[in-house]
């Protein structure tokens, strides 16, 4: 039997017209048991994609344009990329009204959450202050807890209800699109994790957990993920 067909979006072109992935998601994926398969903005048919693949992660990156959720620009705004903004928020929603298992990494939580009607924090420290730091000044991760609810998937998947994560963004989520459940938050108060309600499988959290793959705890969350989408395929004929 193959190994389960992870979907793992990318960043959006350079000044080279290149694309590229940070190789921890890629490995993370590999060493969960699953074969990574990397999809660049550009594809206009989504359900073509969700129909090849066994299950999704959408990958961490620059900011999305907040005009997406009504929001005006901001000095902080970085690396806005719209032939990608609007990839993946028509995969997004494709996605959203299918079940296969599904794993959102910080932009990819903002995105999931903007995709279904959400909205977002532009800039963290501005709004929330600085009790947690969610990056370095020097824009390098940092790390800091994340408190989980204990009757969640994600604390039954992970093993504790308090994880210690590395995270690397200025922005968060505002309003909760309708459907999310949420199950973590820092210290701050800033969500950190959620959960589809009614979803066999989808989570999306704040963190990277592919920087601490080291971590047998983080690890856990890509094989679950893994196991999902393998469990998913045999027991359905849907193809998006």
């Amino acid at each position: 039997m193959r190994r389960p067909l992870i979907g793992i979006t990318t960043y959006g072109r350079n000044d080279q017209g290149d694309f590229r992935l940070p190789g921890a998601y890629v490995d993370a994926v590999r060493d969960a048991g699953g074969f990574p398969l990397l999809l660049p903005p550009g594809e206009r048919d989504p359900s073509e994609i969700m129909g090849l693949i066994d299950g999704l992660i959408f990958a961490g990156g620059g900011d999305l344009d907040p005009s997406l959720y009504g929001a005006k620009p901001h000095p902080k705004m970085e690396r806005i990329n719209a032939e990608r903004d609007s990839f993946e928020i028509s995969l997004a929603r494709t996605a959203l009204e299918g079940a296969k298992p599904v794993l959102g990494i910080c932009r990819g939580m903002q995105l999931l959450n903007v995709a279904g009607g959400g909205t977002l924090i532009v800039d963290v420290p501005e709004t929330v202050g600085s009790k947690v730091k969610h990056r370095s000044e020097q824009r390098e991760p940092v790390e800091h807890t994340v408190l989980l609810e204990k009757q969640s998937r994600l604390a039954a998947i992970l093993g504790k209800s308090e994880v210690r994560v590395r995270s690397i963004h200025h922005q968060g989520l505002d309003k909760v699109a309708t459907g999310w459940r949420i199950v973590g938050r820092s210290e701050d108060d800033l969500v950190e994790a959620m959960e589809r309600e009614g979803h066999p499988w989808m989570i999306s959290v704040l963190w990277h957990p592919e920087m601490s793959t080291n971590d047998g705890v983080q690890r856990k969350l890509f094989a679950d993920m893994v196991e999902a989408a393998r469990a998913f395929r045999p027991n359905t004929r849907e193809r998006n």
